[in-house]
């Protein structure tokens, strides 16, 4: 494993109870590390369930999965610590306020007292929400969701973070403020691993791109450079032009 690699995967296959087909098929990934990684694909591609190992929530069929230097077979419980992950579904509870979500997060990390308590007031108001923070999730639109969503991802000040179709289905001022405050949190020396169908997103905030077609990857490297090698003019060009126009379901 590189020095200046956060993650690093080898020959990651993945079969389902039940198929015969590899939804991930020999994946080979090096992430460096205080990247912006996307891991791009159609429905269908692979990417959740890449995700899902590499973050440790699902075990391969085979393959190695590297995460800052500590191998996901022998160090599972030291890498939940050092990881962040922010689910394409809601991961929160509808019945308690915006502050109960987040504490109970913080607690599950360990996080107790008054600073978790000024942890999370400081991260509610950076995304508009402290004036909500009494107030039951169910309630909320589903850009106020994906931002509490985020925001238990981050408590605990993780090295990576994974973030699965983080601004799906949001108004543009809520991707506006998450998107903002990725390029914060990776500038700050986050690695930050995440999946998105929106092209022009992941242009504008990912550093380095793999795109990912019936769990294969099939091309990798700078978003500029891949736009350029494949004349394109556009992440979405180059998308189109790798994994075809036909529908996915």
């Amino acid at each position: 494993m590189s020095r200046d690699a956060a993650i690093q995967v080898d020959h990651l296959i993945k079969i389902y109870k039940g198929s015969d087909i590899p939804a991930v098929n020999d994946i080979s990934i090096t992430i460096p590390q205080s990247s912006i990684f996307g891991l791009l694909g159609p429905n269908g591609a692979g990417k959740t369930t890449t995700i899902s190992i590499i973050s440790g929530l699902l075990k391969p069929s085979s393959g190695n999965v590297t995460v800052l230097g500590l191998s996901s077979k022998t160090h599972s419980e030291e890498i939940k610590n050092l990881i962040g992950v922010v689910p394409q579904d809601i991961a929160l509870y509808p019945t308690l306020t915006a502050f109960e979500n987040l504490q109970y997060v913080g607690n599950m990390y360990g996080l107790k007292g008054s600073s978790l308590k000024e942890n999370i007031n400081k991260h509610l108001t950076h995304f508009g929400l402290i004036e909500h923070s009494g107030k039951q999730v169910g309630t909320f639109s589903g850009g106020m969701k994906r931002r509490i969503n985020l925001i238990a991802g981050i408590l605990h000040k993780p090295r990576i973070l994974f973030l699965d179709e983080p601004t799906v289905g949001v108004d543009v001022q809520s991707r506006n403020v998450i998107t903002e405050h990725l390029h914060v949190l990776n500038k700050n020396g986050m690695t930050i691993i995440y999946t998105s169908h929106l092209m022009e997103e992941a242009e504008n905030l990912c550093t380095d791109i793999a795109i990912i077609d019936s769990g294969k990857i099939i091309t990798s490297g700078k978003p500029k450079n891949l736009i350029t090698e494949n004349n394109s003019g556009n992440l979405e060009q180059l998308f189109l032009k790798l994994t075809g126009k036909k529908l996915r379901d």
